[in-house]
């Protein structure tokens, strides 16, 4: 089938590639026709770098794990989904004998197999097989671009759960990228009464503060400790969350952060940091980390389909699958304003 193929580092080809093995439809899988697949940060990585730290592209590999599509076929013991429902994927398909899995941690089952990290494929093709349990079935009102919204707003709710959210809290969320915002629709959905966003993008952080009770700080221009702590009268915010992936943004998580708050770290960290324990301890900070998410994908189905939380407003630019080549360019030079691109498979 005609899919997405990264050969090797910043050399993509839109070409037929053989994968009927991973094609066979068991008793418990269902076959999807893809609709709408997002350009993820990972995806880009692995294309302008080659490989994000342990993951190492090694072979041709498809790319694209944020999706959404049709059944089109079900095997022989599926019982929740049927020919014609519209779906969104949980990407990641872990050991269910693993001990982590047991524990209901799988998201950290170091055996899970997960789309477009090598050595496994993603699904910017026209069809995947995908078992019955990590597939879910979208309301009428839920869109296929705001299903493939899904799997990066489920990484915000993990980190809100993880940040134990109490309403009327307010946050810090570094960093104004998809997952940044999709971090803050998911603390103020939680029930933040306020959440300041910092970035150097003006266009995103304008974006940002169509979201709601959002301050936008440009850190090119502004302190934003300074501006938390005037706006909080020098108590600083209960929640920090780190999504810029920068090693100096990160170094600087505990100076606004109020006592016995919690700092919640996201965003993708290939270098080592300079974490200052002792202003974690003055604070008796809680430090959480995140990776990926766990049962989170029925909730961000139901938020959206309520309209608690609205993705729209991030899903920045399209692409048909023909210009799967050219969106990956545009998304790797790293345009002003844009959050997230999709690409539409042909129906």
């Amino acid at each position: 089938m005609k899919a997405l193929v990264l050969e090797e580092k910043r050399k993509l080809s839109l070409r037929d590639f053989p994968i009927e093995q991973e094609e066979t439809l068991g008793p418990h899988d269902v076959r999807i026709k893809l609709h709408t697949v997002g350009i993820c940060g990972s995806d880009v990585h692995y294309y302008t770098h080659g490989g994000i730290g342990v993951f190492q592209v090694k072979a041709p590999m498809i790319l694209g794990h944020e999706a959404s599509g049709t059944v089109i076929e079900a095997g022989g013991e599926v019982t929740t989904l049927r020919v014609g429902d519209r779906v969104c994927m949980e990407p990641g398909i872990p050991d269910p004998m693993s001990r982590a899995t047991r524990l209901g941690l799988y998201n950290v089952d170091p055996a899970v197999r997960f789309w477009a990290t090598p050595p496994v494929h993603g699904v910017l093709r026209p069809t995947v097989v995908h078992p019955e349990a990590f597939t879910f079935r979208l309301p009428d009102n839920v869109s296929f671009a705001e299903a493939a919204m899904v799997e990066p707003l489920a990484v915000g709710v993990h980190a809100a759960t993880k940040a134990q959210i109490r309403p009327g809290d307010t946050a810090l969320v570094i960093g104004a990228g998809p997952i940044g915002l999709v971090t803050v629709l998911s603390a103020l959905a939680a029930g933040c009464a306020r959440v300041f966003v910092t970035d150097v993008d003006d266009g995103k952080l304008e974006l940002a503060s169509r979201l709601g009770a959002v301050t936008p700080v440009n850190v090119s221009r502004d302190d934003p400790v300074k501006a938390i702590m005037a706006a909080t009268e020098g108590w600083g915010v209960e929640i920090v969350f780190e999504c810029s992936g920068s090693p100096k943004a990160a170094a600087g998580v505990f100076d606004p952060l109020c006592p016995a708050g919690r700092v919640v770290f996201i965003g993708s960290q290939v270098h080592d940091i300079a974490y200052s324990v002792g202003k974690a301890m003055v604070r008796e900070a809680r430090v959480e980390h995140v990776f990926r998410y766990a049962h989170v994908f029925p909730r961000c189905v139901a938020m959206l389909a309520s309209g608690a939380i609205d993705v729209q407003p991030l899903i920045t630019r399209t692409f048909g699958f023909e210009d799967s080549v050219r969106a990956f360019e545009i998304a790797a030079s790293a345009p002003k304003g844009e959050v997230k691109m999709q690409i539409e498979l042909p129906q």
